[in-house]
């Protein structure tokens, strides 16, 4: 099966970097990269040191319901090209060794017992295996330490 890694949606990303309200109605903070794991989820690339960049509240679902999980991420303050690889492994997901793979059904629901910490050399594998099931309809690749949100995966 063909996968799409899918980042946060350039529309969304443009709005937090005019510093317009994130999904607690809060302005962006703005700050200087380290360089150290922090990854924009437009480009799916780390944020090298020197950076500037925006750390938001960050809800990847249409709606409010029980199971959109809201959460911090980080942005490059300054314009980045959306990830555009979308069948490759991005960048981000080679910082750590493993990540939370869990599935969601067409009404953005969490699916039970999808969930499970991956390798990340497994991570097309795990994806490709629950997305051959009907009731699931995407992929949330999250931290393992944190379950902060990296990136969604679907079928291609």
């Amino acid at each position: 099966m063909k996968l799409r890694y899918k980042p946060m949606p350039s529309d969304l990303a443009a709005r937090y970097r005019r510093r317009e309200p994130d999904a607690y109605g809060l302005r962006p903070e703005l700050h200087v990269s380290d360089g150290q794991g922090m990854p924009c989820r437009h480009c799916l690339a780390n944020i090298a040191e020197g950076d500037p960049y925006l750390i938001i509240a960050y809800r990847p679902f249409p709606d409010l319901q029980p199971y959109a999980e809201t959460g911090p991420v980080f942005l490059h303050a300054q314009d980045c090209e959306a990830y555009n690889e979308e069948t490759s492994v991005p960048a981000i997901l080679t910082t750590s060794k493993d990540y939370l793979l869990r599935g969601y059904s067409a009404d953005d629901r969490i699916v039970y017992g999808t969930g499970a910490v991956t390798p990340v050399d497994a991570i097309d594998a795990r994806a490709a295996e629950l997305l051959e099931r009907s009731d699931i309809a995407y992929v949330h690749v999250r931290s393992a330490r944190n379950n902060c949100y990296q990136c969604r995966i679907e079928r291609a």
